[in-house]
C-alpha cells in the first residue's frame, strides 16, 4: 500500500534533517548539512533492509517504490531553495560538506553494490549476425548446398 511508502518517506526524512541539523552544527554552520542525501539514502537502505528481511509485502513495495522514484523531485525542490552563493561566502566549509557528501554517497553506492547480488543481466546478441533460428528456417537451394 502507498501508505508505508509516505511513512517510510517520512521517517527517513525527518531522521535525514534532524541529522543534517546535528550535522550543521557540529561543524559549525548554522543551516542543514547534507539532510536531503542523508534522508535519500536512509530511504535506499530501509527499503533493502526491508526486501531482504521480507518485510515487504506486493502493495507496499509498490508503495516505498513509487515514493522512493517521487523522492528525487522533492529532493530537487528542497535543494533549490537553498542559497548557495550564500553558503561559498560562508568558507571552505561548505564546499568540504558537499564533497564528505559525495564521498560518502559514493562508498554507500559501493557498499550496496557488492552487497546486493541481483540477478545478472542478461547477455546482448550481437545485431548484425543472423540468429540460429533464421539459419534453420532459411530455405535451401535445390542445389543441395
Amino acid at each position: 500500500m502507498i501508505i508505508y511508502g509516505v511513512a517510510l518517506l517520512a521517517i527517513c526524512t525527518l531522521a535525514g534533517v534532524i541529522l543534517g541539523d546535528l550535522l550543521g552544527v557540529l561543524l559549525g554552520v548554522k543551516s542543514n548539512v547534507g539532510g536531503v542525501g542523508i534522508a535519500m539514502i536512509l530511504l535506499i537502505c530501509a527499503r533493502l533492509f526491508m526486501q531482504k528481511r521480507g518485510g515487504m509485502s506486493e502493495g507496499c513495495e509498490m508503495g516505498v517504490g513509487f515514493w522512493g522514484a517521487m523522492y528525487i523531485p522533492v529532493v530537487v525542490a528542497m535543494a533549490a531553495q537553498q542559497n548557495v552563493v550564500t553558503a561559498l561566502k560562508g568558507g571552505p566549509i561548505a564546499v568540504i560538506a558537499a564533497i564528505g557528501s559525495v564521498l560518502l554517497c559514493g562508498v554507500t553506492i559501493a557498499i550496496i553494490s557488492r552487497t546486493n547480488k541481483g540477478e545478472p543481466l542478461p547477455k546482448e546478441q550481437d545485431e548484425t549476425a543472423p540468429h540460429a533460428s533464421v539459419i534453420a528456417a532459411t530455405p535451401t537451394p535445390a542445389g543441395g548446398r
